[in-house]
């Protein structure tokens, strides 16, 4: 099945939220304006946004392939196109075993000291919630 990427439409809202809700992905902030779609023979297989924070900083998030399609490189395809689209310097909070699928990326984990404002909160409140092992990470690509 041959993939292709496109703006998301307002048709694809619900299956955006579905598949947001069935991966476990915070589901706040889900702009369907904002969102890239993967699709296959006309089917919904993913999903991924930039996601831009109060402090100027751009987020790459909610990536989520639908089960069927996990391991076929829609998820890569994904991650491809939105660091495309990004600013040069580009977010993404994970859980921590999924930071070396990201680093293929050129994302590379980053500490307290080096995050946004608005990364810095999430990441507090989520250690104070007892919820460890969130990956911050930040790539920086070459000047567009």
């Amino acid at each position: 099945m041959a993939v292709t990427l496109r703006a998301a439409t307002a048709a694809d809202e619900k299956n955006i939220r579905a598949l947001i809700q069935e991966a476990g992905i915070n589901p706040m902030n889900l702009d369907w304006e904002r969102f890239l779609v993967a699709e296959g023979d006309g089917v919904f297989a993913g999903c991924g946004q930039l996601k831009p924070h109060g402090d100027g900083a751009v987020e790459l998030a909610s990536l989520a392939v639908i089960a069927d399609r996990q391991g076929t490189g829609v998820g890569s395809m994904l991650v491809r196109a939105l660091i495309e689209r990004g600013p040069r310097e580009l977010y993404l909070m994970c859980r921590s075993g999924l930071a070396p699928y990201y680093r293929r990326f050129g994302f590379e984990e980053i500490g307290p000291e080096a995050m946004p404002r608005s990364f810095k909160t999430i990441y507090r409140a989520a250690r104070l919630a007892g919820q460890p092992g969130l990956s911050i990470m930040r790539r920086v690509g070459a000047a567009s």
